[in-house]
């Protein structure tokens, strides 16, 4: 019997045992538990943060110190592997000509992301509208996910004017993850608020606008995240094939072109302007994740301790 609860204490009122009793200050009338803030960072925290960022520079930052010491000790040839120093002289030097093609990909990438997720989303909700639009083309849209891009390429450019098949190669890589997440996303909406939905007696289209949809969120958010990086693959493979038939403008041309040319730390620089680009889609797009999700998703809430 010790081990029971106490007793609730009828002269305060108080519903509960003291042991679930809330320690602190009064909550405000029309106040609850889910409107306090969670505690400031902690210090622990914050080194944390800061391990996250100094670590992986850090590691860079030696590594890029090998290299350019392996490079001038054992007196590599430029045309063999540049040093990391010299790289970045030929990319001070050529800038004029890396960011003009840095752009052109970067439009194309764009504009195939934005093909991608408009075509996913879009095509995901006539799956989820209709069992037969779903049975009819979702086989054609894995064979267009497991096709080769690279193998694709080279018809597109024969069939299609080169900036037209650069642009089809970047949205085929990066449509099927928006299809592919959109479409779970919109089969995975709880079955309860469903049948509360019809209860009420909403329509189709008021289901998929105010359930589905909101719910599904999460998922094409993580699709589009997925597909920005994938577009800018497909851009490049397209741009290295339009390259290899002698035409092209893009960043991905400027590499097929410094290498037949030998010219090796031209081809260093633009690699590393492509890594660049493809660092800042993912975490542009991550931002806008999170801003998206941060109030209201488990994914992008702060834990309380």
């Amino acid at each position: 019997m010790s081990d029971l609860p106490p007793a609730h204490s009828r002269e305060s009122g108080n519903p509960l045992p003291q042991y679930q009793q809330r320690t602190g200050p009064p909550l405000s009338r029309g106040t609850t538990e889910a409107h306090i803030r969670p505690p400031p960072t902690s210090l622990h925290e914050r080194r944390d943060r800061a391990l996250r960022i100094a670590l992986p520079i850090a590691v860079l930052a030696l590594g890029l110190l090998i290299w350019e010491m392996a490079v001038r000790i054992e007196d590599v040839p430029p045309y063999v592997l540049p040093a990391p120093g010299l790289i970045l002289q030929t990319l001070v030097a050529d800038w004029a000509l890396l960011s003009n093609s840095l752009l052109v990909t970067l439009v194309t990438t764009l504009e195939g992301f934005l093909l991608a997720a408009a075509g996913g989303v879009g095509i995901a909700v006539l799956f989820n509208q209709s069992r037969l639009v779903e049975y009819s083309l979702y086989p054609y849209a894995v064979i267009l996910q497991v096709t080769p891009v690279v193998a694709v390429a080279p018809l597109l450019l024969i069939y299609l004017p080169q900036q037209a098949a650069v642009l089809a190669c970047a949205w085929i890589v990066a449509f099927f993850p928006v299809l592919a997440n959109a479409t779970l996303g919109l089969n995975s909406v709880d079955r309860n608020l469903a049948d509360l939905f019809s209860l009420y007696g909403a329509s189709r289209g008021q289901v998929l606008w105010r359930l589905k949809l909101p719910s599904a969120l999460p998922y094409i958010l993580g699709g589009l995240r997925i597909a920005g990086g994938l577009s800018l693959i497909g851009a490049v493979v397209a741009e290295i094939a339009a390259g290899a038939a002698g035409a092209g403008s893009g960043l991905a041309y400027r590499i097929a072109e410094s290498g037949y040319r030998l010219n090796i730390p031209r081809m260093f620089a633009a690699l590393l302007l492509l890594s660049a680009a493809g660092i800042v889609i993912f975490y542009l797009l991550s931002l806008v994740n999170y801003l998206a999700l941060r109030h209201w998703h488990e994914s992008a809430l702060r834990p309380e301790r």
